[in-house]
């Protein structure tokens, strides 16, 4: 599998917002290819190999309190890069990652993130091998 990059869908509303913390179109992508999956959001990254991939789900619309920039769920720890209330994928790893603290800490055990083509994202995460 070649190599694919999903850009984040950024809703206008929050643009200056998120740009502040350092999130903008060409600081935040998604890219997945056959052996890894690895997210940019702005000066946050979170990195796994492909097969730590343990499943999927389109999700949305969102509050955008709860999904506009980075964001830690209170609830399971997962975590969330947004930059659109509209929709997102919400991803769930066989062994928890890290990305949004430095140190390693906490390890999520899911992420979303607010990409331009959510159905793209999905299927490219759910095909076997990724892709």
């Amino acid at each position: 599998m070649t190599s694919q990059v999903f850009e984040f869908r950024f809703e206008s509303r929050f643009r200056w917002l998120l740009a502040l913390i350092g999130v903008r179109p060409g600081t935040a992508w998604v890219r997945v290819d056959s052996g890894e999956l690895l997210v940019r959001f702005g000066p946050w990254r979170l990195r796994t190999e492909r097969k730590n991939v343990a499943g999927v789900q389109r999700g949305g619309p969102y509050r955008w309190w709860r999904v506009i920039g980075p964001h830690l769920s209170g609830t399971d720890t997962g975590v969330t890069f947004g930059t659109t209330t509209a929709a997102g994928v919400c991803v769930r790893f066989v062994r928890p990652v890290p990305g949004l603290l430095p140190g390693g800490w906490p390890r999520h055990p899911g992420m979303t993130v607010t990409v331009a083509e959510p159905a793209d994202l999905a299927r490219a995460l759910a095909a076997p091998g990724g892709g």
